[in-house]
């Protein structure tokens, strides 16, 4: 994840690569063109190249605004939130309302071992009839 976040932030003038994929602010392709060629349309258009993909021959690199780049990182680090980190342990735990006392103070309990080992904890609570 961090390799790809670092990629993105890539931008600018420094491409490594001399053949690159090039694709435009809309989302079209413009199909494979040498570095030079790219940053002509890059400083004519007042846009920045940002590298997407470095994986594949050629590398592809898009045309963007530095609005479009903002809210690519916005989207890029909501989703990592939301994806639970490697080896981050989630325990999931459920019951219904009409439990017991004493079954949920042992579910307490439970919870509070849980999180004292740093786990990511998730209750839920169904009601009952």
């Amino acid at each position: 994840e961090s390799k790809k976040k670092a990629a993105f932030g890539s931008v600018g003038r420094r491409i490594p690569y001399r053949i690159l994929h090039v694709i435009n602010q809309d989302g079209e392709s413009l199909g494979n063109m040498h570095r030079a060629e790219a940053l002509k349309l890059m400083d004519q258009h007042d846009l920045k190249l940002v590298l997407l993909r470095e994986n594949v021959e050629p590398p592809v690199y898009r045309l963007m605004t530095g609005q479009q780049i903002h809210e690519e990182q916005l989207k890029r680090a909501e989703k990592q939130k939301a994806s639970p980190k490697p080896g981050m342990v989630q325990k999931e735990l459920s019951f219904s309302s009409a439990i017991a006392k004493n079954d949920l103070e042992t579910k307490t309990k439970q919870i509070a071992q849980w999180i004292e080992k740093k786990y990511h904890v998730k209750v839920t609570i169904r009601q009952a009839k």
